[in-house]
């Protein structure tokens, strides 16, 4: 039977988004939950080195561990959804995140035994990298190569949800937890329960997903035949996907880097540096999260009326020119100010951002490679815009001996960086959707 005479049997626009969504949201949550405990928990119970400083740098370091690891199950799966499907991969990702986050839950602190116990969190954060690395991409194209035309950016910010959502879960739960239980139940127990929650968040998504068929532009890409051999050489040896590729990277260097800021190194230097109260910090970072999470369909829609690359834009260039003033705000320790600051950079500039760039990288490439190309855009920049930023910021911050204004600067020149490149690329991308090229939609 032909594509043409099953595509109709495709899924419900209402199940492909929700599964999107659950997937992501679930992904989320387990990848930046380790994101909140490497700021509140690991340094005393893994990285106990008598220095506060020191013990953030180390856990900080193992979060970073698991961006690295993303570029790798980019390649992974993304190359066997290129050639097998979109669907395969997303029950594969899920279930491998949701062990190793459970695991972590689970792992014996470094006073139980030894060196084995910061070993350990590493190769579970590597496994989580991988798990990551590959349900992006699969999570926006079951969005995206369902969407119907000129609702393309609309759907493609529906799995970006999930990472408000999954950020408001992680920080959410952590801030209950601590409500909930004094200082050492929540070192010994608590901070647990939060992680071995993902198995049954896992569950969950896994029951939706198993629900959703291929994808129609998939189904008619490999009736055809044109499936690519090896996606990933191919994204590097023709010239117009090697362009999209480093345009695709540097553009997202100010997204990374302002959810990594706010939303993960925040929570450090504002209760460590700053001295403000721990809950203050996660009720400023959930608002803001639960924000994002609002406005991010909304940025879709935007993408669709006046074009992904404006959209994109204008959110870096938000976040690049309010990022002194936002640092300044936090360094007074006064805690309206402090969630003012959470809820303008991650609900609106961060929002901004994050509902355009999925179709916004997706355009990019041709559907035989999207996958693999999308993946390595959006993992492999994820390696210093995102996983390095908190090691960056507490670096600068060490340098400038407490003073926030390397740290600022060097946020701002991201910022800088991603509005020129992507401004700079192909002008049909993200301006008039219906002026692509043929073979891309």
């Amino acid at each position: 039977m032909s594509v043409a005479t099953t595509i109709e049997n495709r899924t419900s626009p209402r199940t492909v988004l929700l599964a999107s969504l659950v997937g992501t949201t679930v992904e989320w949550y387990d990848f930046f939950l380790y994101a909140t405990a490497a700021g509140l928990v690991f340094p005393k119970l893994f990285f106990p080195v008598g220095n506060e400083l020191v013990g953030s740098l180390l856990a900080f370091g193992t979060f970073a561990v698991g961006f690295v690891a993303r570029p790798v199950g980019g390649v992974i799966f993304g190359h066997v959804g290129d050639r097998l499907g979109r669907k395969r991969t997303l029950v594969a990702t899920m279930v491998l995140m949701g062990a190793a986050t459970a695991l972590i839950g689970l792992l014996p602190s470094y006073a139980s035994i030894g060196l084995a116990a910061p070993v350990l969190l590493v190769v579970l954060r590597v496994l989580q990298g991988i798990a990551v690395g590959g349900e992006w991409g699969g999570a926006v194209l079951l969005a995206v190569e369902n969407a119907p035309l000129g609702k393309r950016g609309r759907f493609g910010s529906v799995p970006q949800i999930g990472l408000g959502l999954g950020l408001a879960l992680g920080t959410g739960a952590f801030t209950l937890l601590a409500l909930a239980l004094d200082e050492q139940h929540f070192l010994s127990v608590g901070w647990r329960a939060a992680f071995v929650l993902s198995v049954v968040l896992v569950a969950v998504g896994l029951v939706v997903r198993l629900r959703v068929l291929e994808t129609p532009e998939f189904r008619r890409l490999r009736e055809s035949g044109a499936t690519a051999q090896v996606p990933v050489v191919e994204v590097f040896r023709t010239q117009p996907h090697r362009r999209g590729l480093v345009a695709g990277m540097l553009a997202r260097w100010a997204e990374g880097a302002a959810f990594n800021t706010w939303g993960v190194f925040v929570i450090t230097y504002a209760t460590v540096t700053v001295h403000v109260d721990k809950l203050v910090v996660l009720i400023g970072v959930t608002a803001g999260a639960l924000l994002m999470a609002l406005l991010t369909p909304v940025a879709g829609a935007l993408a669709d009326r006046f074009g992904r690359r404006r959209v994109f834009a204008t959110g870096a260039a938000g976040f690049g020119l309010t990022v002194v003033p936002s640092f300044l705000a936090v360094g007074t320790g006064i805690p309206w100010l402090v969630v003012a600051v959470l809820l303008l950079q991650l609900g609106i500039w961060y929002a901004l951002m994050t509902g355009a760039e999925a179709t916004l990288f997706a355009e990019l490439f041709d559907t035989d490679v999207r996958y693999t190309g999308m993946s390595l855009v959006f993992q492999g920049s994820g390696i210093w815009a995102s996983g390095l930023t908190p090691v960056f910021l507490t670096g600068l911050l060490a340098f400038g001996g407490g003073s926030s204004w390397w740290a600022a600067g060097y946020l701002a020149v991201t910022a800088a960086i991603s509005v020129t490149a992507v401004l700079a690329m192909p002008r049909w991308i993200g301006w008039r959707p219906e002026w692509a090229r043929a073979d891309r939609w």
